[in-house]
């Protein structure tokens, strides 16, 4: 109890300070570029902790922001709010599952949906014991990542993008995954040899029809075109290229798992269904659209 009035203080403290701080017109830089009120304030916080290393304790403290820091909040602030370029691109750094990736504009930003895939992946893991996993189209290597930090298993990122796997292996790098994580150019499975097998293959994978480009939110233009979209107008090209190729490097028992867009589950589930896979199953998210789906060959 004594630390939830702790932690309710500590809170208080914290929005009390920010709007003393920010002068609320920072915030208002944002909101009238017409992000929401909640998004703008979770930002500007981003932005201090970011740009002026101001932390929870330098408010404890009564550590005041060195004006000139504040100057370059309000830079990146106007940014934010002329471009619409995600505040993860900004930072340089964006949060999953409790950690913080190294982003930019060559890879993905990771999405809340994507814990729902990886989650699912872990526990595969632990319940099979496998030892040796693929992450096909890897971008930041935030699902490889994230697989080998929290299991025994050994996970390989491939992505075609040259820039995506420098990202990727910054990430590795930083979360000291040597030997655990490693990461590949490949065109899909171009560069994987005929004797290495996996006991898993994820996949989030462009699933992005080209007839929605047009209607995409500005902020998810700024990722990389090659990891949104597909060149045919149900968004399953990436789905039908790996589910055909993966019974080839799956060892026996093994599962594949795919993070869904909206409306490609059935479409999905015939696909494995066609390549031999068994036991398909769907997982909805929290807004109960079909998110991920897994099977085993």
């Amino acid at each position: 109890m004594e630390l939830v009035l702790l932690f309710l203080k500590l809170k208080e403290l914290i929005i009390k300070e920010i709007k003393k701080m920010l002068i609320p017109d920072i915030v208002k830089i944002l909101t009238d570029s017409g992000i929401e009120p909640n998004e703008a304030n979770v930002e500007i916080k981003l932005l201090i902790e970011h740009f002026a290393g101001y932390s929870l304790v330098d408010i404890l403290m009564g550590k005041k922001l060195d004006e000139e820091k504040l100057k370059i909040v309000e830079k990146k602030a106007k940014l934010r709010a002329k471009t619409h370029q995600p505040i993860q691109h900004i930072i340089g750094f964006a949060d999953f599952m409790g950690e913080k990736f190294v982003v930019n504009s060559d890879v993905l930003i990771p999405r809340d949906e994507t814990e729902i895939l990886v989650r699912k992946a872990i526990e595969l893991i632990k319940n099979n014991n496998y030892k040796i996993a693929l992450d096909m189209c890897t971008g930041s290597g935030c699902i490889a990542c994230m697989i080998a930090k929290l299991t025994d298993c050994q996970v390989m990122g491939v992505d075609i993008s040259t820039e995506a796997i420098h990202t990727a292996f910054k990430n590795m790098e930083r979360f000291e995954l040597f030997n655990k994580a490693m990461f590949r150019k490949s065109d899909l499975f171009d560069k994987i040899r005929e004797d290495e097998k996996f006991d898993l293959i994820v996949s989030n994978p462009p699933y992005i029809p080209p007839i929605m480009k047009k209607a995409i939110q500005k902020e998810v233009s700024f990722d990389p075109e090659i990891a949104l979209y597909t060149t045919d107008d149900k968004g399953l090209e990436f789905y039908q290229k790996i589910i055909k190729k993966a019974p080839e490097f799956l060892n026996p028992n093994g599962h594949i798992l795919f993070e869904l867009g909206i409306g490609q589950s059935r479409d999905v589930a015939e696909i494995l269904k066609t390549n031999g896979f068994k036991e398909i199953q769907i997982i909805k998210d929290l807004a109960g659209i079909d998110r991920v789906i897994f099977a085993h060959i």
